[in-house]
């Protein structure tokens, strides 16, 4: 059985992106990290992660390893320092969380205030930049926003909490082909550059060698998603993991099986954060909900 260490190696490596990140976070060196990683690797008897150069992602059962791994080391501590999982909490917490992943959040604030009405939730939404910026201003105490594994702030600590899959959306009248044939025989509808979503959105098209009939560039998922379904072109987006798309009578879903790209979500916080202990309690409730399986809606 892993030890503790290693899966506190594990989560520092999971929420860092890279192993020299995680490295700095856990006081190792980066050979050691790598050791700890291949250890738990041959232990589990699956791989984790999915490395290109020094980028270091979490592949789907490295995600699936995540909330079990979190639930030890937090029930370790609780054990260490003689407290229960349902020891009364207290105090005042700001959340924000991006459009896509308020409603998986506000379930998890109202459920640990169902649990412990001495918490006092508050939740926003916006973009993930705004948010990020809100945490390290401390305007808010944690947010849920999409993780860009390249950029790297020793102020914060991120949680991954689920991935959504980059997928193809059309209209349900269009003419089925290949991804790279719709694209490029459709109108496009692209997601903005300026956000990570949107880097996804391009890196996906590289992968496919398709090039789009540029149509229209938005900041809205559900606007795109709008467009598509009234028939105005095509769109390559995150499957997001409260929207089953595929039901939808006006749209058609297709999977990108070739292009490996797939949207992180984590909760940042900063590393001297005040209320902790409330933030881990629903980060742990957030897992909770997402868990077995959970963390994406297949397409």
């Amino acid at each position: 059985m892993p030890s503790l260490r290693v899966l506190r190696t594990f989560l520092a490596v999971a929420a860092e992106g890279s192993f020299t990140a995680a490295a700095q976070r856990v006081a190792l060196t980066q050979a050691a990290v790598g050791l700890q990683m291949r250890t738990l690797e041959g232990d589990l008897k699956r791989p984790l992660f999915a490395r290109r150069g020094k980028l270091v992602t979490l592949n789907e059962q490295g995600r699936a390893l995540v909330p079990v791994a979190t639930q030890i080391v937090t029930l370790y501590e609780q054990a260490r320092h003689g407290t229960q999982a349902d020891a009364p909490l207290a105090g005042t917490v700001q959340f924000g969380a991006i459009v896509s992943g308020l409603g998986q959040l506000v379930r998890a604030t109202l459920e640990l205030k169902r649990r412990h009405p001495a918490v006092d939730l508050h939740v926003v939404s916006g973009k993930s930049n705004p948010l990020i910026a809100q945490v390290e201003s401390r305007d808010l105490d944690a947010a849920v926003v999409v993780h860009n594994p390249a950029v790297h702030r020793p102020s914060l600590i991120w949680t991954p909490l689920y991935a959504e899959p980059m997928v193809l959306l059309t209209p349900a009248a269009s003419r089925p082909a290949s991804p790279r044939a719709m694209v490029e025989r459709y109108p496009f509808i692209r997601f903005d550059r300026g956000e990570h979503t949107g880097e996804l959105v391009e890196r996906t098209l590289r992968r496919l060698r398709a090039k789009p009939q540029e149509f229209l560039e938005l900041n809205s998922i559900e606007a795109i998603v709008d467009l598509v379904r009234d028939g105005l072109g095509v769109a390559v987006l995150p499957h997001l993991a409260e929207r089953d798309w595929g039901a939808d009578p006006m749209l058609r879903l297709l999977p990108i099986p070739q292009a490996a790209e797939r949207r992180e979500l984590a909760l940042v916080q900063l590393r001297n954060a005040p209320r902790a202990e409330i933030i881990a309690a629903v980060a742990q409730q957030f897992l909770a909900a997402m868990a077995p399986g959970a963390q994406v809606k297949k397409p």
